[in-house]
């Protein structure tokens, strides 16, 4: 594989269907590709440790940020799932070079003095919305450039107003043609104050990079102090630029025109990966260990779930390989779960993490009593967890933004196509692991979107899971 990845192999199609057959992973198809589907003998108690893996978002925010640096970007335990390659794809497609280290967990990147920004990969980019975060480490280095229209999960109506609202103090000028963004830039001097009309993580990353790529002072209110965009500051001031007020909604940044620095980071530990293994060890009422859970993005969460009667112990706090993230394992143990008192709903950190919102669905459906779910940033991951009621939920909508959730649940098997949004068909899997009987989960390659082998490791906590395909 490593000469594979260097050149240095040749791939003929009995290579690739020798690979394909190693890795049970259907690598080449002719014709329509086949799906993957799960089959899940479900309420059966869990048991032992698992590990939280590094964060997807901030993955994904870090691969954007090395088009910043001119020397040389080593990160280290990132996340090998499907929006990792796809924009390692779109970097490689401009000129970039992206290498993964033997161990495959590590990942060295090298940029050109120019991008190719005209040979983009436009399908890689087309799925994935990660793309619009191209748009600030972009801002200082090219007068004009295109970029695919972002794509992603299907969770409504989600503008990029707010994107380009944070970017025209930079200089930033953007038309919506056929497919793709043209974007013109006329940057100014000087040091420079923005106001975020959205306190969005994406948004404050994309801020970010562009005032660490120009010269002066910028300063950044009403920004997102969230796991990821934290991620972004660590690296940042490892390439020279000085940040202040990071894990605040006020940043001062000191960009620079020209970052070069070949440096090296370790990508922190998913808060959102923590609430979903948490999640698989409650809705089956079974006592497991999650370690390595970044505590700092857990505390709401874990507040509200100690709300519903959810037992659980802590280690003391030790620190992540980045040296700056806390951690601490988790063990939940069964529980007896009531509905909380006031309604559920996320709020821009440090409140209770958007994502995290939809575990709370099934967690819900397991408690005693009544609970409004108000997920008010999105209009359709609402209605993709009304398929909780096919297990035996009882799941009302109340409106596109609201959830009416009561239980006890007695889950039963069922079968369930995935819905075209992460975190619901994640949802939709753990609420499987609660039913008795067996049921089928199709389609769920989307949950390797943000996921690394998420079936194989329930598996390993005693989940019974066979993977199918058609």
């Amino acid at each position: 594989m490593h000469r594979i990845e260097q050149g240095a192999q040749n791939l003929s199609l009995e290579m690739i269907g020798r690979i394909s057959a190693a890795l049970d992973s259907e690598l080449i198809t002719v014709g329509a590709p086949r799906r993957t589907h799960l089959h899940i003998e479900g309420g059966h108690q869990l048991s032992g440790t698992i590990e939280v893996n590094s964060s997807k978002n901030g993955a994904v925010a870090l691969l954007c940020a090395s088009l910043l640096n001119h020397g040389r970007t080593v990160l280290r335990n990132v996340a090998r799932i499907v929006e990792v390659d796809r924009i390692l794809a779109v970097l490689r497609s401009i000129g970039v070079s992206a290498t993964w280290a033997p161990n495959g967990r590590d990942l060295e990147i090298v940029r050109p003095e120019s991008l190719d920004l005209a040979s983009i990969d436009v399908d890689a980019a087309v799925r994935t919305r990660s793309i619009i975060m191209f748009f600030g480490p972009l801002l200082g280095r090219e007068p004009r450039f295109e970029l695919p229209y972002a794509g992603g999960c299907d969770l409504g109506t989600r503008t990029v107003e707010p994107h380009m609202i944070a970017l025209r103090p930079f200089g930033l000028d953007v038309v919506a043609t056929a497919g793709h963004y043209q974007a013109t830039v006329n940057p100014g001097t000087g040091d420079l104050s923005i106001v975020l009309t959205e306190r969005g993580d994406t948004v404050t990353e994309n801020a970010l990079m562009a005032a660490a790529g120009r010269d002066g002072i910028t300063t950044i209110r009403n920004a997102s102090p969230n796991y990821m965009v934290q991620d972004l500051c660590f690296y940042l001031e490892l390439l020279g630029v000085e940040i202040e007020g990071i894990g605040t909604t006020t940043l001062r940044v000191h960009g620079r025109s020209r970052l070069e620095a070949d440096v090296e980071y370790t990508v922190s530990e998913d808060p959102v990966e923590a609430m979903s293994l948490l999640t698989a060890g409650i809705v089956t009422g079974s006592e497991i260990t999650v370690t390595r859970v970044p505590i700092e993005f857990m505390e709401i969460e874990l507040a509200t779930l100690a709300e519903m009667g959810q037992r659980y112990t802590l280690t003391p706090e030790y620190l992540s390989h980045n040296g700056r993230s806390r951690l601490v394992d988790v063990t939940v143990h069964p529980s007896e779960l009531r509905a909380p008192i006031d309604k559920i709903h996320p709020m821009p950190f440090p409140g209770l993490n958007i994502d995290n919102l939809p575990f709370f669905a099934v967690i819900a459906a397991r408690a005693t009593g009544s609970t409004l779910l108000h997920d008010w940033v999105y209009e359709n991951r609402a209605i993709h967890l009304t398929d909780l009621t096919r297990l035996g939920a009882d799941v009302r909508l109340m409106d596109p933004h609201r959830l009416q959730i009561t239980g006890p649940t007695r889950w039963r098997g069922a079968e369930v196509s995935c819905p075209p949004a992460l975190r619901p068909a994640v949802v939709i899997l753990l609420a499987m692991l609660a039913s008795t009987g067996t049921s089928v989960l199709r389609d769920v390659d989307i949950i390797a979107r943000g996921y690394e082998q998420l079936a194989e490791r329930l598996i390993e906590l005693g989940a019974r899971i066979e993977t199918f395909r058609d």
